[in-house]
């Protein structure tokens, strides 16, 4: 849905949920962007059309928040949680996708209107 809006998808460029979403924006001809936590572009996921290699471990996850409009948070880990607080901290907006339940996060029903509510430009 992102890609069909136009819009570039940007995350991780790994696998799990990071893949899935690449993998759906890229079979639609969409743009993926992997901000990667190593040196290495190889490692990303076979749908990523541009990898940029950070080499910085777990602080990339500044780089993809500073490079999002905003985040659509899914069900994750410690690594989206920081995705999270850092959005927050820097008046991005967060949707919510996962039942984090975290103030100040906006929260969607459903994969459509979390997109709807990040392409809104809220």
């Amino acid at each position: 849905m992102i890609a069909e809006a136009g819009a570039a998808l940007v995350c991780g460029g790994l696998s799990g949920v990071m893949e899935a979403a690449s993998r759906g924006a890229y079979e639609i001809g969409g743009t993926t962007i992997g901000i990667l936590p190593g040196d290495d572009r190889h490692q990303a996921n076979p749908y990523i059309s541009i990898p940029i290699p950070s080499g910085m471990g777990v602080g990339r996850n500044v780089l993809i928040v500073r490079s999002s409009d905003a985040l659509i948070a899914l069900p994750g880990g410690s690594g989206t949680l920081s995705e999270i607080a850092i959005s927050l901290n820097i008046g991005k907006p967060v949707i919510d996708l996962g039942e984090w339940g975290i103030d100040g996060t906006i929260s969607a029903s459903d994969p459509e209107e979390a997109v709807k509510l990040a392409l809104s430009g809220i």
